[in-house]
């Protein structure tokens, strides 16, 4: 009998062991929390978030600020399986796999210069978009910057191909006019995919100085459209310039902000009224304002540092009841710049009804 006792003692003391041990072993999930807000209006240490050289620029009250999550976690510093489940149980916190953030087959340092790219464009894009609102012109003239393996436009396009006209038709690339308006290579994706996958396109190229016709056969590209598997980025010759500096961030997500940032600082009259507004979505050159993930956390953030108002991509509206600041904010519906520029303008002069998620 006491020979059983001690053997279940025993094999009840490993069992705890290994329980407790099990806590510690690193899992490959990422935490999110909420992580920093910058004021587009505002300074960081380096000196304004947003600086304007070529036109007056402006300095008003209230913010516009954007917002970042903070992750924790990655194949290179996974946590213990205690943290995630703790993470789990937080009201603020979320709990994701690990390839969400880092897929199969990229290195962390992959990641990273991906999102430098993403945010350096995202600049871009919220200065033509600012520029459209304004009305004040600009040109991008799209740019082939690479063609994907396997597809129609392999061996037929060159990197720094400019194109100039899709069948015969000059692609649009003076902006400011309207502030919806597709030019550069948004204005190519559209003039492209107007047809049925398969059907040939007749591409008009500068290469080199020299005007080149190319008719590639499309295929079947993002969302069903007909498409020839090329990158194209715009080449931008804007009247001001424009610097943003925020320091380590990286990522799309800031683009709505950036623009309206851009717009207040152009402005004579102050866009925000005084009010305190964070809010996160992308933005294209043609004004649309796209979904983010993090929006839960984000929300968090804003809430702690002072926003009264938090503008979210329509996109997005689906992560909102999720956040514990929910209550704390109110939660602003946008699709497009003008819809951004509209809700202020009704936070302003308090007139109007403002967008809500449905």
């Amino acid at each position: 009998m006491l020979r059983r006792v001690m053997t279940l003692v025993v094999a009840l003391v490993l069992l705890a062991g290994l329980v407790v041990g099990s806590l510690f072993l690193p899992v490959p999930y990422l935490v999110a929390a909420p992580g920093l807000t910058v004021n587009t209006l505002g300074e960081v240490q380096e000196g304004p978030v947003i600086e304007i050289e070529g036109a007056r620029s402006y300095e008003h009250d209230g913010s516009l600020s954007m917002v970042t999550v903070q992750y924790a976690g990655g194949p290179q510093r996974r946590m213990d399986f205690l943290t995630v489940v703790t993470a789990w149980l937080s009201p603020t916190q979320a709990v994701m796999p690990e390839e969400l953030l880092f897929p199969a087959g990229r290195t962390p340092e992959e990641v990273s210069e991906r999102q430098s790219v993403q945010m350096n464009d995202s600049q871009t894009d919220a200065t033509a978009a600012a520029l459209n609102q304004l009305g004040m012109e600009y040109e991008a003239r799209p740019v082939v910057t690479g063609a994907m393996e396997g597809r129609p436009a392999e061996g037929l396009l060159r990197e720094d191909d400019v194109i100039v006209a899709v069948d015969g038709v000059a692609v649009p690339t003076r902006g400011g006019d309207d502030p919806e308006a597709l030019v550069g290579s948004a204005a190519v994706v559209q003039m492209v995919g107007d047809r049925e996958p398969g059907a040939p396109v007749e591409l008009t190229l500068e290469r080199d100085g020299e005007t080149v016709e190319v008719e590639v056969t499309t295929d079947e590209g993002e969302g069903g459209r007909a498409a020839v598997g090329v990158y194209v980025a715009d080449r931008m010759d804007f009247p001001v310039d424009v610097e943003i500096t925020v320091g380590e961030i990286g990522g799309p997500s800031a683009g709505m902000m950036f623009a309206l940032g851009i717009m207040d600082r152009l402005s004579e009259e102050g866009l925000t009224g005084g009010a305190e507004v964070a809010g996160s979505g992308t933005i294209t050159s043609d004004g649309r304002v796209g979904g983010v993930s993090g929006i839960p956390q984000k929300m968090v953030s804003a809430h702690r540092d002072g926003a009264e108002y938090f503008f979210v991509a329509a996109e997005s509206c689906s992560q909102v009841s999720q956040s514990a600041a929910r209550e704390e904010l109110e939660v602003v519906r946008i699709e497009t710049l003008t819809d951004a520029v509209e809700a202020l303008e009704t936070i302003r002069t308090g007139e109007g009804e403002l967008p809500r998620c449905e």
